[in-house]
């Protein structure tokens, strides 16, 4: 590619996608709200807000991919939500309609269907269950992708995101967690792929237990090479395992299901 989009890229998968993704463009160009820190030599910073309707066209020109994390990344206030995940989404996929529909990796969520229990095993043709706003918002996200994609011939790989972080943190996160290692390898598969379509993808790691079927979207020829199990016996220690009665233990979603509808304006931990 001439020009590779990165937003949210002043996110810790942002960064850590910055830093494994270079070789995919001949430039790439980071954009976020905050700070992005030192750029890279072939990198661009090109600070937008997703609401600005006109910025995100201007963004989005010149770009022959996109990867998508930018927004609201938790459960917050629906004002919040509804700027940075829903409008600012239609202002990214109009922009993209406008400028040749180059590919997205859109980052869904596992928030989508954080009511299904830890025990039951799902495929991405499963109904969704969000556990919040933030989850609603990314079915939304979902919708429109798919919209965009039979409507106008827009590709997306739509990635349900576990927890990509630099190691789980939780008991929970054994079953969820996508390292950045495999995330940039399924970024690099949905580029280079002869064919996308509108796939949707489970993002985690070969973990065990799973609790998601991808073989559904195979055909990308994606393979996970990490897994969270080489943790399990300190997480078991620290933080522990939770007990069998509380959200961590029973629901996909952990403690997002406990979630109330907030009022003000917050910064909440995504690593409930």
């Amino acid at each position: 590619m001439k020009r590779l989009l990165i937003t949210g890229a002043a996110g810790n998968m942002g960064t850590a996608l910055r830093q494994r993704l270079g070789h995919l463009a001949e430039i790439v160009r980071i954009s976020d709200i905050a700070g992005m820190g030192e750029t890279a030599a072939r990198e661009e910073p090109w600070p937008c807000d997703l609401a600005d309707t006109d910025g995100v066209m201007r963004m989005v020109e010149g770009c022959d991919g996109i990867i998508h994390l930018g927004g609201v990344p938790s459960e917050n206030t629906f004002a919040r939500i509804l700027e940075s995940n829903i409008k600012g989404l239609h202002n990214l996929y109009e922009a993209a309609r406008s400028h040749g529909k180059p590919r997205i990796l859109f980052a869904s969520t596992n928030h989508t269907i954080g009511f299904y229990r830890q025990d039951q095993f799902i495929g991405v043709g499963d109904p969704v269950k969000p556990d919040g706003l933030y989850g609603v918002s990314k079915c939304f996200g979902e919708g429109l992708a798919r919209m965009y994609f039979h409507k106008f011939g827009q590709e997306t790989a739509i990635v349900r995101v576990g927890a990509c972080w630099p190691k789980p943190t939780t008991v929970r996160m054994l079953s969820i967690w996508l390292s950045f290692d495999d995330m940039a390898s399924l970024a690099e598969r949905v580029f280079k792929a002869p064919y996308l379509g509108c796939p949707t993808i489970w993002g985690v790691s070969d973990n065990q237990p799973k609790w998601w079927d991808n073989s559904a979207s195979a055909y990308l020829g994606w393979a996970p090479k990490d897994s969270a199990e080489i943790y399990r016996a300190e997480l078991e220690r620290d933080p522990g395992i939770p007990a069998r009665d509380s959200s961590q233990a029973q629901w996909q979603g952990g403690g997002f299901v406990d979630d109330p509808i907030y009022t003000d304006q917050l910064s909440v931990s995504i690593n409930r």
